[in-house]
């Protein structure tokens, strides 16, 4: 098959380590891949696609682009002349511009849903608009079954007959056999991470302020930037936090890094706090390195978790303090906790995902 993956950017972030990962795995499994993106700025997912010699075409490049409403001609001249039996959107600025040029050409296209909510849908006026959008698909993708009902409760009827459960996954064996960052390795005492943008949907803030409740030898390392503008007031409002509460001898903010797993693989505890989820990567890379997880108690969230790692209410930093104490102070208690958060993590390896997507796409081409 010819496959077009279709993203907004390769800058770090769940959906773009999964669409970099379906690609190198499509293209093992015998198929014809591509990606197509709206910014095309340098990032490690980027390189690591081009020194396996996949195809990666940019639109445009630069944050602005990923709004930009007149790439709809570059868009469509672009699928015309490929002539791809498989495309997939993910995003909705991807969402949208390729349901636009669905009205010019003949396309067979699915797209991801990778969260359980979004801003849109708080406003009645996309109501219509996101109808008319998910019509022109083949298929909607939902990460989870949170997802695939909040969607479904949103759409109304329409979606019907073309939604499907189709779980993320990560390359396990990149988290099981990770050695640890020397730069968290050697911090002193009980060390925390988490690894998130600084988006609104995230929570960075509670995990800050658990640490003021908490002695001197815990510390946090925060990974994560930036990715639109508008999230800007995000890290700036976690940096003056840190400042305000006097950790910043407690709080370290590494920015976008590569090596996730190594990284885990050097704390203590991993953390997720944040408001909703999809069905997020960050969660299963958690599970899958080895530590106890801590995460929200919200939706997206508590599927994956319950059971296995340790869920504590949204935005209560004191319950978040009391796990992380609770973890430190029980070490056969935390190992309990890391060895279940590893099984749970086993079932979403990323073979399970790509044979998925590869099953729904020939049952496409088949109609």
């Amino acid at each position: 098959m010819r496959i077009l993956q279709f993203i907004t950017s390769l800058r770090p972030g769940g959906a773009e380590r999964l669409v970099t990962d379906l690609a190198l795995c499509f293209r093992e499994a015998g198929n014809d891949v591509s990606l197509l993106l709206l910014d095309g700025s340098q990032t490690p997912f980027l390189e690591e696609l081009e020194r396996a010699g996949i195809q990666v075409t940019a639109l445009s490049k630069g944050y602005r682009s990923m709004r930009n409403p007149f790439l709809i001609f570059k868009l469509t001249r672009f699928l015309k002349d490929g002539r791809f039996d498989i495309i997939h959107t993910h995003n909705t600025s991807c969402q949208y511009l390729a349901a636009v040029a669905s009205l010019f050409l003949t396309l067979r296209m699915v797209t991801t849903e990778h969260n359980t909510s979004n801003r849109r849908r708080g406003w009645s006026l996309f109501k219509p608009l996101d109808r008319w959008m998910y019509s022109r698909y083949k298929r909607v993708f939902c990460v989870g079954e949170e997802t695939l009902a909040r969607l479904s409760e949103y759409v109304g009827p329409s979606l019907d007959g073309k939604s499907v459960l189709v779980r993320n996954g990560i390359n396990i064996k990149k988290f099981t056999d990770a050695v640890p960052d020397s730069e968290i390795s050697s911090a002193p005492g009980y060390k925390v991470i988490m690894v998130a943008a600084f988006r609104a949907q995230k929570d960075q803030a509670t995990l800050i302020r658990s640490m003021a409740l908490l002695t001197e030898d815990y510390h946090l390392f925060l990974v994560g930037g930036v990715d639109l503008p508008e999230d800007e007031p995000n890290l700036k409002k976690c940096l003056a936090l840190t400042e305000s509460l006097g950790l910043v001898d407690k709080v370290t903010f590494l920015g976008k890094k590569a090596n996730v797993p190594s990284l885990l693989a050097a704390a203590d505890a991993v953390v997720l706090s944040t408001h909703y989820e999809g069905m997020s990567l960050s969660v299963i890379e958690g599970m899958a390195s080895g530590k106890p997880f801590v995460a929200s108690d919200v939706m997206g969230v508590r599927e994956q978790v319950k059971d296995a790692g340790v869920l504590f209410q949204e935005s209560d930093e004191a319950a978040l303090a009391n796990v992380l104490k609770t973890l430190r102070d029980n070490p056969g208690y935390a190992l309990e906790v890391s060895a279940k958060c590893r099984e749970v993590a086993t079932k979403y390896d990323i073979g399970g995902a790509v044979r998925r997507h590869l099953s729904e796409y020939q049952s496409i081409m088949a109609d």
